[in-house]
């Protein structure tokens, strides 16, 4: 614990220079359209660490990853593990909100994924668990879809960090199909053991109440 103490600061001052960086960033075309780059938030020596596809309409305007219903809802689920948003880093793999919330293209992650890797090379978590079909495909290098992968961990290198890749429904799936949110939370139960925490929640804990539906569109390919 003592250890982890120390490298906080370290780490804090490094995003932060990182994240005066990347505020000014022009990669793409998304930086003409933004409204501000959506950094992330967190802890800077987070053991985990959750990973979106991109800001949507409140995240644009607020500067900050995951803050509507779907962010709401994580932020239940993460508290029923045991942990805070305060515990934890949440990201996006783009940083700059897609017009319409439309999905990223290709030029555009291949111009900012580099900014998820950093992240993760100066975070170094242990555990990296994506939130939906787009980030679990592109961050494993797979094409298996979400359905299919969910509650699979696996040893991946991102950038130049060795992290368990440990994919999940995107929170705003459980908005629109209630019954998700049996599967997310028993998920979710899983990431203590994962996260070498000697207590972990009870995998029949019951699920926490999703938050209203969103009024802006969600992400795509949550699926």
């Amino acid at each position: 614990m003592a250890a982890a103490g120390t490298e906080r600061p370290k780490n804090g001052a490094a995003l932060d220079a990182f994240a005066e960086e990347v505020a000014g960033c022009t990669r793409c075309v998304l930086s003409r359209t933004r409204t501000q780059v959506v950094f992330g938030s967190g802890l800077p020596s987070a053991s985990l660490m959750f990973v979106g596809e991109a800001p949507g309409f409140h995240e644009d305007r607020q500067g900050l990853p995951f803050v509507g219903a779907a962010g709401a809802l994580l932020g239940k689920l993460i508290e029923g593990i045991g942990l805070r948003r305060e515990d934890v880093w949440i990201c996006n793999v783009l940083k700059c909100r897609p017009p319409g919330n439309r999905d990223p293209r290709p030029e555009e992650i291949e111009a900012c994924e580099s900014h998820l890797f950093r992240q993760i090379e100066l975070i170094q978590p242990k555990v990296v668990a994506t939130l939906g079909n787009f980030a679990t495909k592109l961050l494993s290098g797979k094409p298996d879809g979400i359905t299919r992968v969910h509650g699979q961990e696996q040893e991946v290198t991102l950038g130049s960090a060795r992290v368990l890749l440990y994919p999940l429904f995107h929170p705003a799936a459980a908005l629109y199909t209630p019954r998700m949110l049996d599967v997310l939370a028993t998920d979710f139960a899983r990431l203590p053991s994962l996260l070498g925490h000697v207590t972990a929640p009870a995998a029949t804990a019951a699920a926490p109440a999703p938050p209203p539906e969103p009024a802006e569109p969600a992400q795509l390919g949550l699926f």
